[in-house]
């Protein structure tokens, strides 16, 4: 095994401890914390099993095999963006509902408060 195997090796099994640190101490949802953990598992079977880039390379037509692993990082940030906002959007939904619903209960307060003009 060269130097940077063991290195992407090694870079892999720290992100995955990390993130699963993360899920233990409550920091990371489990439910966004699958696409890291996806993320750390491909980069240490990458590392592992070298030849797969360029089988995967072959299969695209692509003629430097590291550029396969560039279109892997690329793939995988256009999936996490994409996961994210999903998520932004979904919040961003329960925001305004939320910001309604604080609205109505703040008019019936304020509709139920005594007058204060009257004695």
């Amino acid at each position: 095994m060269d130097r940077i195997q063991i290195l992407a090796l090694l870079t892999s099994v720290a992100l995955i401890i990390f993130v699963l640190g993360l899920i233990k101490k409550r920091r990371l949802k489990e439910e966004y914390a699958f696409l890291w953990l996806l993320i750390g598992l491909v980069i240490a079977v990458i590392s592992v099993f070298r030849n797969l880039l360029e089988v995967l390379g072959d299969i695209l037509g692509i003629f430097y095999s590291p550029a396969a692993l560039l279109l892997l990082a690329v793939l995988f940030i256009l999936l996490i963006l994409f996961h994210f906002s999903v998520v932004i959007s979904g919040l961003s939904e329960k925001i305004r509902l939320l910001a309604q619903k604080t609205a109505r209960l703040e008019q019936e307060l304020e509709e139920r408060k005594p007058d204060a003009n009257k004695p």
